[in-house]
This record gives C-alpha cells, structure tokens and sequence, in this order.
C-alpha cells in the first residue's frame, strides 16, 4: 500500500480494495470530522478547514431556506457514505439532498443504492481542491446534480449521458439565479447566521 500526502488536511491510500474500503469505515465510524472519496482501489481521506465549513452550512442552509420559500419538500442527509460496490465507487459529499424522490426516501435512516435512489443533489465545496476526482464517482452513483462552489463561485452541473455538464439553471430550482449565491452569502456573512438566513429568504421573495 502507498500512502502520498499531498496537503496537511488530506492522503490518499493505494491499493485499497473494497473490503479494505469497508473495514476501514467501520473502523472510523460515524462520528468524525474526516470526508472520504473511494474510487479504483485509491482511497482519499480529507480534514476539512473551517472555511470549508462555513461554506458548506451557509449553502446547505440556503437550500433548506430556499424550499421552505418555495414550499418543496426535501430530506437532507449531509455527508452520508454512498458507496456502491459493483461500480467501486464511494464518497461522503459535502452535504446531499432529495426533492424529487423525496417521497421515496421519507423517513429512511438506511440505505442501499442498489436498491434506493442516489440523493437528487450533492454539495461540493472545493476550496482546495481534492486530489480524487469526485465527479466520475458521482456518475457512477448516478447522482443527477451537483453544486460545486469554488472561489466565490457556485457552478451547476447535470449528468447527461453519463457525464456531468455545466448549467445555468438547476432543475430543482430553475425559477432561481444561482449563481448569485456566494455574492449574497459574502455581502451578509459579517452580519451573523440568522441575518444570512433572513436575506437568503428575501431574495427567493424578490425573485418571483
């Protein structure tokens, strides 16, 4: 097994085999700061950065915010493990969310996606860029929508055809600019969380 370091706040181990993949989160378990990544026998384990953190509540909260506005129902399952053995494909976003089937997952505290469906929209928040690409691992679990946030920019992206591909609008909320997000988030971020939670909620009103 090679173990590389390439920043202080992650390593990547290989080979992993999934075996080993799940030995190894039952032995970290639930309870932990660490994000994990599993994709063709490499094995990324992350410390996320406070800043990190930040941006991952403030635009999980501001989709929670934004379908109560909208009065859609969601379930959030932040940084569940999603891991489907016969694609060997695992990851923990940084927060995950259904609302399209949502009605299939209503109250679920476990799942297979074997069997379930992959959450309808992850959350990435790529400060410093991870070493494992997460997308192909999200194809692979046939995640239909991720937002990536990167430099005070919030990008979607829609799998089509097996690939993911930039977009203007999310279809969950294509009624709703988002890529004004992270301006509103930084213009109101000094002012307190419920003052950022009140403007979130405006701007929806404003919008329609």
């Amino acid at each position: 097994m090679t173990l590389t370091q390439p920043r202080a706040d992650r390593v990547l181990l290989h080979p992993i085999t999934w075996p080993q993949f799940e030995a190894l989160l039952d032995c970290l378990g639930d309870h932990r700061a660490s994000r994990i990544a599993y994709s063709a026998e490499t094995l990324e384990i992350m410390t996320p950065l406070p800043e990190h953190e930040y941006y991952r509540d403030a635009i999980g909260d501001a989709i929670k915010d934004i379908a109560d506005e909208l009065d859609l129902d969601y379930e959030s399952y932040g940084s569940t493990t999603w891991r489907r053995e016969i694609k060997q494909a695992g990851l923990e976003p940084d927060n995950c969310f259904y609302f399209q089937n949502e009605a299939l997952v209503r109250g679920k505290l476990t799942f297979d996606l074997n069997q379930d469906p992959p959450p309808d929209l992850a959350l990435e928040i790529d400060l410093t860029h991870k070493s494992l690409a997460r997308f192909p691992i999200y194809a692979r679990l046939g995640v239909p929508e991720i937002w990536c946030y990167e430099q005070q920019e919030l990008r979607l992206y829609t799998l089509q055809s097996g690939q993911y591909g930039e977009v203007e609008r999310s279809p969950i909320f294509p009624m709703l600019p988002l890529r004004e997000l992270p301006q509103l988030i930084e213009s109101h971020r000094t002012q307190g969380r419920r003052a950022l939670r009140r403007s979130v909620r405006e701007w929806v009103r404003s919008q329609l």
